[in-house]
């Protein structure tokens, strides 16, 4: 899927503008490495993967799981009819996996997934593939190249033409601004004012780890000494 990746930009079949980020591109996919994709969060695909218990056994996925155990299906039916196919005889339960999958995983499937995939909708017929994708190039690789590769291989051709990738808006620090940095500064107040208490009461509405706020509040205060509370 890589190769076939590198394959659409060295062809022409897709344009990565500007030019310069093609470096990225193949680094990455010449490089390519098994990928992780699973995730443990509360909202996701969830990983269509089921664990075999057999009478007796706790129900419950062991720490040291046996591999040949896990089933992959579509459905929970298809799973249970493939265990008993790979056990016979055996009395047995399934269990599915509790992770989702990665989020970079679920993403990939955006061009064509909401246009109503897997169905020949009339939506998917008018619209994949799309002409133009803009986007940041910090994620050239996680999300676009993602797509690139799930589009060539479950529609047989690129999602889009043209990648345009613009600038990053950064803080004064030279950081991206993000979430999980809590770096991230609202146009509003940057043009209306805001109080450094009213500020930092953004953090804690957000769902940042503790320690991540307490870090970005001390953050805030070193940036905006004059800001009255």
């Amino acid at each position: 899927m890589a190769a076939d990746a590198c394959e659409a930009v060295n062809k022409g079949d897709l344009r990565i503008i500007p030019a310069t980020q093609k470096r990225t591109w193949f680094n990455w996919l010449e490089n390519i490495r098994d990928w992780c994709i699973s995730r443990q969060l509360w909202w996701g695909h969830r990983i269509p993967a089921y664990y075999v218990i057999f009478d007796g056994e706790e129900k419950t996925i062991p720490k040291g799981e046996d591999v040949e155990r896990w089933i992959v299906a579509k459905t929970e039916e298809e799973a249970l009819q493939d265990a008993k196919a790979k056990f016979p005889g055996q009395a047995l339960t399934i269990i599915q996996d509790g992770d989702v999958l990665d989020t970079w995983f679920s993403s990939g499937l955006f061009p064509f997934s909401t246009l109503g995939w897997p169905d020949e909708t009339p939506d998917l017929k008018a619209f994949y593939p799309n002409s133009l994708l803009e986007t940041g190039h910090d994620i050239l690789f996680f999300w676009v190249a993602r797509m690139v590769m799930m589009g060539m291989k479950l529609m047989g051709e690129v999602p889009f033409k043209d990648v345009f990738l613009h600038a990053m808006v950064r803080d004064a620090h030279g950081r991206k601004m993000s979430k999980s940095l809590g770096n991230v500064i609202d146009p509003v107040d940057v043009i209306q004012g805001i109080s450094l208490d009213k500020l930092q009461q953004a953090l804690d509405n957000g769902n940042l780890d503790p320690k991540e706020v307490a870090k970005a509040k001390e953050g805030q205060k070193r940036d905006f000494p004059q800001v009255e509370p």
